[in-house]
């Protein structure tokens, strides 16, 4: 190597750990993590991400604004993450992150109902929370009503046969109307938007349909951009709550255009959503369709419903503090628990089952399984199905349950089960895969087939 060349490399070393130093919290955002290694003769930056998607601005060590922007996007369709959110009703939206720099630029692959699917239910929740406020209110009542003006009564109302026209002046509780009429404004626009896309995905008609519904509540108030004051007055309010401040973030956004960033080629906002998280809400979400068919009840790790807490004896040793199951669904006679693993193990399996999967990944599919078997013993029930389940492409998915590869089960032996159920029980551990997106009743169906799984009555 010439010197010229040595010298060439270790200063673009440098410059790549300095991006990697300069923008640890912004790539910590995502979760994604990099380091610096030479790739076919060349120095490289290598990032590696998690389960995180999203968009965040890069800085540059040299200036420190951001010159290049970073997008993670999902490794499965996004018409099958849209189905997801609608279906799970936004219980795991994307997150803003207005505090980072906005992208300098972004790509038209993320789809615009992204941005929707954030600031649309800020709306709903801020209309919900809206409380009516005292204003002093000037109209002619045809009886007296607080302060009147009776000098503008007998010089102007009874010389033009206006006896009922009394002028009157009084504090009265009515709502915000021009808060109102932002609203309806910024939710027009929204609607708008989504005109265009409404058959390319559920997620869209989902949104129409919340715009609708937004809609009919705010007809008391013409649409109208608030005033320059107004938006002034609004921001500077005091003790202003989470969903106020929200709410006003998504009028901000919504009329000062600015977007999502991957959703134009303008700057954009950048944003992360935690498909780990999503996944646990869609599993949630089969499972409450499941519970109806089966007269279950449900509770979830996402509410903290299905926490149990561990109590080490001494304290000070302790490791973990509690055990917490995505998903629990029970009857008297009857338990299913679902552990929601975003993790790429039931497509390993589909190419050549577990004699092909490498020892690092073996090693991690026990400690799932351990993991799930372990929240078999906060259950009581006489009969208890614990499963694994795996994302699976919608596309690919109706191949593997016409070839019966999207579950699989086996029986704990009865001499071991009373010893991860806590008592006399039948214990079967199971894993499934689950579409991303697709059609739901579908994947209710297999999670019923799960559920129904009994060897001990074979």
């Amino acid at each position: 190597m010439a010197p010229a060349d040595a010298r060439f490399d270790a200063a673009a070393e440098r410059h790549a750990e300095a991006v990697l130093d300069q923008n640890a919290g912004v790539l910590r955002e995502l979760g994604v993590s990099g380091d610096v290694r030479p790739r076919a003769g060349r120095i490289g930056l290598q990032l590696r991400a998690t389960t995180r998607i999203g968009a965040v601005p890069l800085l540059s060590p040299v200036t420190g604004r951001p010159d290049l922007g970073l997008v993670v996007r999902p490794r499965l369709a996004w018409t099958g993450l849209g189905d997801v959110l609608a279906t799970t009703g936004f219980r795991q939206p994307p997150t803003l992150l207005p505090q980072l720099p906005e992208l300098p630029r972004s790509e038209r692959r993320v789809p615009s109902w992204v941005l929707s699917s954030i600031l649309l239910p800020r709306i709903e929740r801020l209309l919900r929370s809206l409380e009516r406020r005292f204003e002093m209110v000037e109209v002619d009542l045809p009886a007296p009503k607080g302060t009147v003006d009776w000098n503008r009564y007998a010089t102007q109302r009874l010389p033009q046969a206006r006896a009922l026209a009394v002028p009157c002046r009084f504090s009265d509780l009515r709502d915000d109307g021009e808060l109102l009429s932002a609203l309806h404004f910024a939710v027009t626009r929204h609607r708008a938007g989504l005109l265009g896309h409404r058959h390319s995905a559920r997620v869209v008609r989902t949104l129409l349909d919340l715009c609708e519904q937004l809609l009919h509540r705010l007809a008391v108030q013409p649409p109208r951009p608030p005033s320059a004051a107004a938006r002034r007055a609004w921001a500077q309010r005091p003790l202003t709550r989470s969903v106020f401040r929200e709410g006003l973030q998504a009028i901000n956004w919504t009329l000062d255009e600015r977007g999502l960033a991957g959703l134009s080629d303008l700057e954009g906002i950048a944003w992360r959503l935690d498909m780990a998280a999503l996944f646990e809400a869609w599993a949630e979400a089969l499972a409450d369709r499941l519970a109806r068919r089966m007269g279950a009840t449900v509770r979830a790790g996402r509410t903290e419903a299905t926490r149990a807490h561990l109590r080490w004896e001494p304290p000070r040793l302790g490791m973990q503090g509690s055990l917490l199951p995505d998903v629990v669904l029970e009857r008297p006679d009857f338990a299913l628990v679902i552990d929601a693993k975003y993790k790429r193990h039931a497509e390993w399996m589909q190419r050549g089952g577990w004699q092909a999967l490498a020892e690092p990944l073996r090693e991690e599919h026990r400690a799932d399984l351990l993991q799930v078997l372990a929240y078999a013993s906060l259950v009581r029930a006489p009969r208890v199905v614990v499963c694994l389940a795996y994302p699976y492409a919608a596309d690919a998915w109706p191949d593997l349950v016409a070839r019966e590869h999207a579950w699989a089960s086996a029986e704990v032996p009865a001499r071991w089960a009373g010893e991860w159920t806590a008592g006399p029980r039948s214990l079967t551990v199971a894993w499934c895969a689950l579409p991303v997106g697709g059609e739901v009743d579908g994947a209710v169906d297999v999670l019923q087939k799960v559920a129904d799984l009994n060897f001990g009555s074979r």
